[in-house]
């Protein structure tokens, strides 16, 4: 890689981590979607009562999704079914927060400038910039998986005396469709702060990506739609295609007369 972009990475690494607003905002989401919630779905299915309403509803479930008792059950539904959706929305929140302020962020220090009478050209700042906020997403997705993990395992053990044995989804989800969401997301936000006067109006694309996320979670904790592995791996597919699009569509249409207006 280019010392000069490897340059660029970490000075925007830098720029998030000591801005302490930022770098909290980058923390809040993670910490309540992979410490505080499954911690407290796993306390609701350890305590709550077992009726015949509930028995008939996990009757519905494929028999792989069975385990020795009401109370595993529910927990390994929780932990290999809705939990795993919540690292598609991890990446778009940490990648809108950096990738948000890539450009108009320079536009406010008055550092734009600086960054384009450097030996780069500017596909190369636009990849710096992409690569910036797609590394950052990943690290925080990454860590936030190791966190979620070792809270469930340990809150499990502690309960129930066992620990819950990972399904094929978490490969998929955090090895193809997370960064492939997260690329999309970081090339919308890096292209749109381009054009944007303030960082709070580059972020406001981050909320359209949302909703589908959140509309896929509901599905998931109502039981209208439990994602399957195929069906993840199509969505995969999809969507690093539509990330590899975007990418090169973006590329093509940036222009200096974007940064500069």
């Amino acid at each position: 890689m280019n010392h000069a972009i490897t340059a660029v990475i970490k000075k925007d690494f830098r720029g998030i981590t000591a801005n302490r607003r930022l770098f909290l905002s980058l923390l809040i989401v993670p910490i309540v979607l992979t410490v505080f919630l499954p911690g407290m779905f796993i306390t609701i299915a350890h305590f709550m009562p077992e009726d015949e309403d509930l028995q008939m509803l996990l009757e519905l479930l494929p028999r792989s999704s069975w385990a020795s008792t009401m109370e595993l059950t529910v927990t390994g539904l929780i932990f290999n079914n809705i939990l795993p959706v919540f690292f598609l929305m991890i990446p778009i929140m940490a990648s809108s927060i950096m990738a948000a302020s890539s450009f108009v962020g320079e536009k406010e220090k008055h550092t734009l400038e600086t960054l384009l009478y450097s030996p780069l050209t500017l596909g190369q700042i636009f990849q710096a910039k992409i690569l910036a906020s797609f590394l950052m997403s990943m690290t925080v997705s990454l860590i936030s998986f190791v966190v979620m993990l070792t809270v469930v395992e340990l809150e499990v053990f502690l309960l129930m005396g066992t620990l819950l044995l990972p399904s094929a989804n978490w490969p998929v989800i955090l090895l193809l469709l997370s960064p492939a969401v997260s690329m999309i997301a970081v090339t919308l936000i890096v292209r749109g702060s381009a054009k944007a006067q303030s960082v709070e109006e580059s972020q406001q694309g981050a909320v359209f990506m949302i909703i589908p996320v959140l509309l896929l979670i509901v599905g998931q904790f109502t039981g209208v739609l439990l994602v399957s592995l195929w069906i993840l791996l199509g969505l995969s597919l999809l969507c690093v295609l539509l990330a590899l699009f975007l990418l090169k569509k973006a590329a093509g249409r940036f222009t200096y007369e974007m940064l500069l207006q």
